[in-house]
């Protein structure tokens, strides 16, 4: 479709020889973009040039091995933009990012802007995926997945046929590691020693990996996608064609970007988007684990072993939100000889209810929480509530009252299942 309307154009200034971490650093922005859902990026080569340094720097054959400026172009929608600055300002240490502002005449692209309930899987789908076969050393896999924007490894055959897939919770589940995105809070060091244990162990993919996973067709319905992630309690399927080979991923979070960010911003829309009209407080779960912030590290891991969300939310004496507490942020933040046992205790290697067992330091939860937390009212729409989900790259919001008391919590399941509500109607 052709979409037409305001929009934002980044253009970032950095050297050919600039880095984040192992990648080169406009590789590693490409790929950020990409993991972001953005429009499209373009990386161009120059020919000559300098920067802040005064060194000119030139592509002559006197000079092959010269460090030339690389530009990077991105025009995107304003909501969008601001979203990513913040990574991307701190990927470009060096260098320079400038905003402008554009109109776009003319732009064809696949149709985001609109989702019926019977758009394709493929109008939303991520069609780069790095992939795993089963005879894979499991810590080549786990390395992937530490390198790579993605979270989650379709396996395949020779073919290209998926036979399996690979999460952080087979991880956790199966081989008893801390998830990737656990994993990458801890220090070098720490990496190293668990990547260290699964070489030694020698298990394989296949050894780990879920099995004949739920897949879905290019021409899949966005709705009937949504709806199998909700009955089988999946975050993301593989896209196949006729032949069961693999062609893209479909995860949730690309469903809820689509809906909530049009690739431009539209001058003029015919009808409100999905989720304008519903309201925090129509959907949200009012049962929510609480701690006080003084309370013992030993209480925090009860809880979120016993609750399915995975979350406790830190309050005061009077029910006001001071912190938030992850599975995540255990693992992150306790030290190394803590870490293994609640990991078993996440894994439900220890029965519910034998955290004792696990020698827990003096911790409190005002230790182990994130502060400050991102938090809406019962009356804020579920869009927007949708929008502060994906800005902040968080799964759920606590509610609160005018005073600032507990009384729900929001996620991105919940919010997926009434868009998805919407669209069918």
């Amino acid at each position: 479709m052709e979409i037409i309307g305001l929009a934002k154009k980044v253009t970032v200034y950095i050297g050919e020889s600039d880095r984040w971490g192992r990648k080169p650093l406009h590789t590693a922005i490409l790929a950020m973009l990409k993991e972001e859902d953005c429009a499209g990026a373009t990386v161009t080569r120059a020919i000559s040039g300098f920067g802040a340094a005064s060194r000119i720097h030139t592509a002559s054959i006197v000079d092959l091995s010269a460090d030339l400026p690389l530009v990077i172009e991105w025009v995107d929608n304003p909501a969008r933009i601001n979203r990513v600055m913040p990574r991307l300002r701190e990927m470009v240490a060096e260098g320079l990012i400038i905003i402008q502002d554009v109109e776009v005449i003319s732009y064809s692209h696949r149709q985001l802007r609109e989702l019926p309930a019977s758009a394709p899987v493929i109008d939303v789908m991520s069609r780069e995926v790095y992939t795993a076969r089963p005879n894979m050393l499991l810590a080549e896999a786990v390395e992937l997945l530490l390198d790579k924007v993605y979270r989650t490894l379709p396996v395949v055959d020779d073919q290209g046929r998926v036979v399996g897939i690979l999460t952080d919770g087979d991880l956790l589940s199966r081989a008893g590691l801390p998830a990737t995105s656990a994993q990458q809070e801890l220090t070098q060091t720490e990496i190293r020693q668990e990547l260290a244990q699964i070489h030694q162990s020698g298990q394989m993919v296949s050894q780990v990996m879920t099995p004949n996973p739920v897949t879905v067709r290019p021409d899949t319905t966005i709705t009937q996608a949504v709806n199998l992630m909700v009955e089988r309690e999946v975050k993301r399927l593989p896209v196949v064609d006729a032949d069961g080979k693999l062609l893209g991923m479909v995860s949730r979070i690309n469903v809820l970007r689509a809906l909530a960010e049009p690739p431009i911003a539209e001058t003029t829309r015919q009808a409100p988007p999905p989720g304008h009209y519903v309201q925090v407080s129509q959907m949200m779960m009012p049962q929510v684990p609480t701690v006080l912030a003084q309370a013992p590290l030993a209480e925090v891991v009860e809880l979120l072993v016993s609750h399915a969300r995975r979350r406790v939310v830190v309050v005061d004496a009077d029910r006001r939100v001071v912190g938030i507490i992850t599975d995540g942020d255990l693992i992150k933040r306790v030290n190394e000889s803590e870490r293994s046992g609640i990991v078993q205790l996440l894994t439900r290697r220890l029965p519910l209810g034998q955290s004792d067992k696990v020698h827990l330091s003096q911790h409190t939860a005002a230790e182990v929480m994130t502060s400050p937390v991102i938090t809406v009212r019962p009356d804020t729409s579920l869009l927007e509530a949708l929008r502060l989900l994906l800005s902040h790259h968080i799964k759920r919001l606590p509610v609160v009252d005018a005073e600032g008391r507990l009384v729900g919590l929001v996620g991105r399941g919940g919010v997926l299942q009434i868009l998805n509500r919407e669209l069918e109607g």
